[in-house]
């Protein structure tokens, strides 16, 4: 088996794709589709930097019938703005539009106190009110009837049927001790961002760690994964020069401190730098690509799937 055994390949939707007429969104998935490119992934928002965002869950269904070959992922979902009940009905839903395609990435966020302020959550709550909400969201899509009280919520025989077949799995976000501990104790997997190759084998060693046996008998059922930003040029120097005003429009922050973990140029280039993550553990790559153009994005990271995978 090559050391890419497994690997799944995702790749932002192409900008702006909602504000295209639904023919032109159908072919701009479609044509990821064609490529060979695995997934779709997206973030999730509800009003970030003064009021963007975009609802996670809704744009996967949105997208899941506009293009039924392509798995959907978030990366990652801001569960402790929504309320357990809500949020598992929402993804039971998406999972019975689309089984066996959709996987949950679940993140404490932060990055915009004010974003959890205006939904009435205590920022310093966030990471309590994430591990409650997920463990009873992950019952729930079990199909198992929930009794729960704590400082934030109150179920008593709380369910949510039918239960999505195959089972939606979950991976976990962010770099923290406490983020690793909770991928370990209440997630299928870590999905890192922003970090060396070395210390993603680090941080999957703590997550297995904190795991103990509970997924002992399934060794190989870990999904970890790396999101990144990728620059999309006819060399390194071009492909930085689009990666970094797309971060900059962004994060409104400069270039320079997400530099050391975003690959940039040709597909080799962009493969050769990915290529000690997959080697360090990471079974699906989230590529958030800025190029040119909407066809160089999907061109490059298409074959940077296809150089990994024949590795």
């Amino acid at each position: 088996m090559s050391m890419a055994g497994g690997l799944r390949v995702g790749i932002n939707p192409p900008w702006g794709l909602f504000g295209e007429p639904p023919e032109v969104q159908r072919a701009l998935l479609g044509s990821i589709a064609d490529s060979g490119i695995d997934l779709v992934f997206l973030a999730d928002h509800v009003s970030f930097r003064g009021g963007e965002g975009t609802d996670g869950i809704v744009a996967l269904a949105a997208m899941s019938g506009l293009e039924p070959r392509l798995g959907l992922s978030l990366g990652v979902y801001l569960l402790a703005l929504r309320h357990p009940m809500v949020a598992a009905r929402q993804i039971a839903t998406l999972a019975e539009a689309a089984p066996g395609r959709v996987t949950i990435g679940v993140g404490v966020g932060g990055e915009d106190r004010s974003e959890f302020e205006v939904c009435g959550v205590d920022p310093t709550t966030r990471g309590r009110r994430t591990d409650a909400a997920l463990q009873i969201v992950r019952r729930l899509l079990v199909g198992e009837s929930v009794t729960w009280h704590d400082e934030f919520f109150d179920l008593d025989g709380a369910r949510i049927l039918s239960a999505p077949k195959p089972p939606v799995r979950f991976v976990v976000g962010g770099r923290s001790k406490a983020a690793l501990q909770r991928a370990g104790r209440l997630g299928d997997g870590w999905l890192a961002a922003w970090c060396s190759a070395r210390r993603m084998a680090e941080g999957i060693k703590q997550v297995e760690e904190a795991a103990g046996d509970r997924l002992a008998p399934m060794p190989d059922s870990w999904s970890h994964g790396i999101q990144l930003w990728v620059g999309v040029g006819a060399n390194p120097a071009e492909g930085r020069r689009h990666v970094a005003k797309g971060l900059n429009d962004f994060y409104k922050m400069p270039f320079e401190p997400f530099e050391p973990y975003t690959p940039a140029g040709t597909a080799a280039d962009i493969a050769e730098f990915l290529a000690p993550y997959v080697e360090a553990g990471a079974r699906t790559l989230h590529l958030a690509a800025v190029g040119e153009s909407r066809s160089a994005e999907i061109e490059t990271i298409a074959e940077v799937s296809r150089l990994l995978k024949g590795r």
